[in-house]
């Protein structure tokens, strides 16, 4: 999940909440959104590998 920050910048979230803290997790911070979605799908591609 991808939000865009006051800042300006985009921040790449989990897609699940955290059980713990009951919030998602910080999964970087990029300067564009392309940046953001192209990490989220390298993401998911080591989350689903063997």
């Amino acid at each position: 999940m991808i939000r865009k920050l006051k800042s300006g910048e985009y921040r790449l979230y989990s897609r699940k909440k955290d059980p713990k803290t009951g919030k998602r997790k910080n999964l970087g911070t990029f300067d564009s959104r392309e940046k953001a979605e192209h990490h989220e799908r390298a993401v998911q591609y080591f989350k689903h590998k063997g």
